[in-house]
């Protein structure tokens, strides 16, 4: 890892086009990001409602406003209803993507299907995984999908985890990646598995909430091996989630913490 503080900000399931979109509330959350300056942003999928062009044009209008040099947009299962994905490709470019800058590595892939809710990443994308990290060294790496590798809590009956999970999530492991980032069903959450954090984001500007959860994106901060995400309410404090140092593979969760009242920035 490169000297200085590396931060990565996620947003997603932005679904413009739907009646429970808020657009103050995406437009706090580029305001907000654009002030905490990030190496990188991520955009996990599920941009539009139905996949409709103007919806992605919509879409295509926020993401602009963003100031990071380096943005990445992956498609999710909403993207992909209506043939909306031709509309993807023309305004987002390639449906799987690389950023690799000198202390991170981000390779993110379409898991989507078209007009299905269920997901799969599919063996023709393996090769590009494994050669994505193939020569990444020390850098952090980063895989970005919609999709969910792993159930998350407070979803009800669990039906779209990615149909190959499993083989996905141990090409992942082979490959040294520090961090799988998704989103699918707006309910923040984290998991790990092995020496890998996998970080679920809520949605960012819609109020298709489940349970007591509110609109969300996730801030990754790095530096010296350390990896803590946070959790941000726009127009509010963040709160810390989980803390994983690389070098020692120390891990704490503080979701406990995440239903009690947002109290403040956390001192570092």
């Amino acid at each position: 890892m490169g000297n200085g503080r590396l931060t990565i900000c996620q947003i997603s399931d932005i679904h413009c086009g739907n009646a429970r979109f808020i657009p103050e509330l995406l437009d706090r959350t580029l305001i907000e990001i654009n002030r905490a300056n990030p190496r990188v942003v991520v955009v996990s999928g599920d941009l539009t409602d139905a996949g409709y062009r103007e919806e992605f044009e919509l879409a295509a209008e926020y993401i602009d406003r963003l100031e990071c040099e380096n943005v990445m947009v992956i498609p999710g299962n909403h993207d992909a209803r209506n043939v909306g994905y031709i509309h993807f490709e023309r305004l987002f470019g390639e449906r799987q993507s690389v950023i690799d800058l000198d202390d991170v590595i981000l390779a993110g892939v379409d898991s989507s299907e078209p007009d299905l809710n269920d997901g799969q990443v599919g063996r023709e994308h393996y090769g590009f995984i494994e050669e994505s990290f193939s020569d990444a060294r020390d850098k952090l790496k980063i895989f970005v999908v919609h999709h969910h590798l792993i159930s998350l809590p407070g979803t009800g009956r669990e039906r779209n985890i990615i149909f190959d999970a499993g083989d996905v999530l141990e090409r992942l492991i082979q490959a040294g990646v520090d961090l799988v980032l998704s989103g699918h069903k707006h309910v923040p959450y984290s998991w790990r598995l092995e020496n890998m954090l996998i970080v679920n984001a809520g949605t960012a500007s819609t109020l298709r909430l489940r349970g007591d959860t509110r609109p969300c994106y996730n801030v990754i901060e790095v530096e010296d091996g350390r990896v803590q995400v946070f959790r941000k309410y726009p127009f509010k404090q963040r709160e810390l989630a989980v803390r994983f140092d690389r070098n020692t593979q120390e891990y704490s969760r503080y979701e406990e913490r995440i239903d009690a009242e947002v109290t403040g920035h956390p001192q570092q």
